[in-house]
């Protein structure tokens, strides 16, 4: 992405000092339960500028009047929670870096989420990155302005509201078990937000409570960190205790549940814009493209890439009994372009935008990637492939 920062990083990179970077970020926690990619992603500034653009109409786009109306059915049902707020605390943004008709690098949205992401844990590896690698100047990950500092002021201002700590909680299913608890254990060390499982919730009518050093204590904000679909794939036992999420409580989400699925796959065919693949709702579909190896068919209630048909063919659509819950999005062509020492790879760069109580929009903050030299993006696509993994890019500032 900018030629000679990838060719000096390139020619200083010795594998010494990546275990040890490895060794730092596996060690202060728990072992990293994922890759991680041998090098950050370089955005130059006319890219960066491409992809916020996109995420700017977005957010015009959710803050449009009626928006929750044209978004109610992307909830399903018997999923909705109460007391849902006006608008998401955390919208994350998934770019593919793309090659249009005329070989030009360009952003591609692939997907989108009313949902937190690792924003804990990038300021960790942020750290971890510069004492080892050292981050060229004028290049962050953060963004929007933010520095280290701002940024987790802004988070801790988002997540804690006017609660204190003890009286906010970051709730998961078995939260330790998960791939991604790195970021828990960054979220308690920097916020003092304790990590719950939803089996460990204690209801008293309307209210909330847990075992904070053997004393019961009153919930009152909750950073969400379940995904609702996978409490269905739980053992009964959990699914029961989880049921009292449903119920009417006196209690504030951050991000509230609903805002998951409202800004989704489902949210796609509503927007048009040069870095947004044209996506239409299956069910509005008339005449079937006669050129469907440059589509993908994705089903709208499913998550983390399951049931998504690649290779799409008519007898793939015709089959479908449902195609009011699938999109059809036209493909986008993944440029193989961050230079490793065999192949090179591709990526995908996830934006984080923060919502502040009270505030007219949301704002850029930070960022992950991912690099991938498979057919998708992801761990079964890539073994015993290097360079390949978690990351974060740094935006030329």
């Amino acid at each position: 992405m900018v030629p000679a920062l990838r060719a000096a990083y390139n020619a200083a990179f010795t594998q010494e000092k990546f275990d040890s970077y490895l060794h730092d970020l596996n060690s202060k926690y728990q072992p990293l339960q994922f890759r991680m990619a041998e090098t950050p992603v370089f955005v130059p500034k006319d890219f960066s500028r491409k992809i916020f653009d996109a995420c700017e109409s977005i957010v015009d786009v959710i803050l449009q009047p009626g928006f929750k109306e044209q978004t109610d059915r992307a909830i399903p049902e018997n999923y909705a929670v109460k007391n849902e707020n006006s608008y998401p605390h955390f919208i994350a943004f998934d770019f593919g870096i793309c090659e249009n008709a005329e070989g030009i690098l360009e952003p591609q949205l692939i997907e989108m989420q009313g949902f937190p992401s690792l924003f804990a844990y990038e300021v960790f590896l942020d750290d971890v990155y510069d004492k080892h690698f050292k981050i060229p100047e004028h290049y962050s990950s953060y963004l929007g302005g933010l520095n280290r500092e701002t940024y987790l002021s802004l988070l801790r201002k988002i997540i804690l509201g006017n609660e204190q700590p003890e009286n906010v909680i970051l709730l998961e299913i078995f939260p330790q078990q998960q791939k991604t608890n790195i970021d828990f254990y960054c979220t308690e060390e920097y916020l003092d937000v304790k990590m719950v499982c939803v089996t460990e919730l204690i209801k008293k009518g309307q209210q909330l409570y847990y075992l904070n050093k053997g004393k019961e204590t009153l919930i009152k904000r909750i950073y969400n960190r379940i995904i609702f679909d996978e409490l269905q794939q739980q053992a009964p036992e959990v699914r029961d205790k989880a049921k009292i999420l449903f119920d009417e409580l006196e209690v504030e989400w951050v991000t509230h549940p609903n805002w998951f699925y409202r800004i989704s796959k489902f949210t796609l065919p509503l927007i048009q814009h040069p870095n947004i693949p044209e996506t239409r709702y299956l069910n509005e579909i008339t005449t079937i493209p006669s050129d469907l190896e440059n589509y993908v068919l994705k089903p709208l209630f499913s998550f983390a890439g399951q049931g998504v048909v690649i290779d799409v063919t008519r007898a793939d659509i015709q089959q479908i009994p449902d195609p009011e819950n699938w999109i059809l999005q036209k493909k986008v062509n993944y440029a193989a372009v961050i230079k490793t020492p065999d192949e090179p790879a591709k990526s995908e760069i996830r934006i984080f935008y923060f919502w502040e109580d009270g505030a007219p929009r949301p704002r850029p903050s930070n960022n992950l990637a991912r690099l991938s030299k498979g057919k998708m993006i992801g761990v079964r696509f890539n073994k015993d492939k290097t360079w390949t993994g978690g990351s974060f890019a740094l935006f030329e500032q």
